[in-house]
């Protein structure tokens, strides 16, 4: 006899993310895995979150106080309903050779937070692991976002459900903000022509679920001290409609009198407009590094 190995070629990579969604609204992606051998395949798809053993693995401590790389776990926030974040369709069937197989990944928040992800087993004949990819995505109560930087928050929530502040006040009819922090650093290879960059993204979503069409609208101000620290800022102000993506460009060359032993660390506030006010309190770290 003549022994064969299995080969498929996956449309994505390690990571499939869905994106910022409005909370309680539903998106799908799709995943196509073609069989490039001549076998025909038989599979079956796990989730982590539904795997038996997950509800005993959760005791141990989380992974962003034991580990400096991995920040959030593989299987993160849950919804509240008890009804899974993710799921896949179809669970089980065959791929014949030469032939591909679509599967629908479906992502239903049903609140907000930042942190949604799983994991994605694909299995042939039961017990080979063909392939894992790692599910993530974020839900928010408001149709705009703010990504980049380095999150300051922890990445894990409480199981008691609480009513944000900033919702509370909405309901009351009074003002709302509420403040978030990012980090910013920026690292400048010693003697290099060019800046140090990074930069920020504002979103506006699109959903059926928000009846305004309100424009969302952000400003990134004290751009007078920035500017003595080094940092010269690229479209600091703007208005996005719904489904638009706008950047904040960020870049800084070392002023001459800059102490290496003293790095500047300069705070903005940026703020967001949309049906609440948002202020991100941005942290601009700047260093210079040796080029080796």
């Amino acid at each position: 006899g003549h022994g064969v190995m299995p080969s498929t070629v996956c449309s994505v990579g390690e990571v499939l993310d869905m994106g910022y969604v409005v909370a309680r609204d539903t998106v799908t992606s799709t995943i196509k895995i073609e069989n490039t051998s001549t076998l025909t395949l038989p599979f079956s798809v796990q989730l982590e979150s539904l795997s038996p053993t997950w509800e005993r693995d959760r005791q141990k401590i989380p992974s962003f106080l034991t580990s400096s790389v991995q920040r959030t776990e593989i299987v993160g926030t849950q919804n509240y309903s008890g009804f899974s974040v993710f799921s896949v369709s179809p669970t089980e069937g065959k791929i014949e050779a030469g032939e591909s197989q679509d599967f629908v990944v479906t992502f239903s928040p049903d609140h907000e937070s930042l942190y949604y992800s799983d994991r994605l087993k694909v299995l042939f004949f039961g017990k080979q692991t063909a392939h894992e990819i790692h599910l993530k995505g974020a839900a928010r109560d408001h149709p705009m976002f703010v990504e980049g930087g380095v999150p300051l928050d922890v990445p894990v929530e409480s199981l008691a459900v609480t009513s944000p502040v900033a919702s509370q006040k909405a309901l009351e009819g009074g003002p709302q903000e509420v403040v978030r922090s990012l980090l910013l650093l920026l690292e400048y290879v010693e003697g290099s022509a060019e800046p140090a960059r990074a930069e920020l993204t504002v979103g506006a979503m699109q959903s059926p679920l928000l009846a305004a069409k309100k424009a969302v609208e952000f400003s990134l101000d004290n751009a007078p001290e920035l500017q003595r620290a080094g940092f010269a800022l690229d479209g600091p102000k703007g208005a996005l409609e719904r489904g638009q993506l706008k950047r904040i460009g960020v870049s800084w060359v070392p002023p001459a009198e800059l102490q290496t032993s003293d790095p500047p660390l300069v705070s903005a506030l940026l703020t967001v407009k949309g049906d609440i006010t948002e202020s991100y309190r941005v942290l601009f770290m700047a260093r210079v590094v040796s080029a080796s």
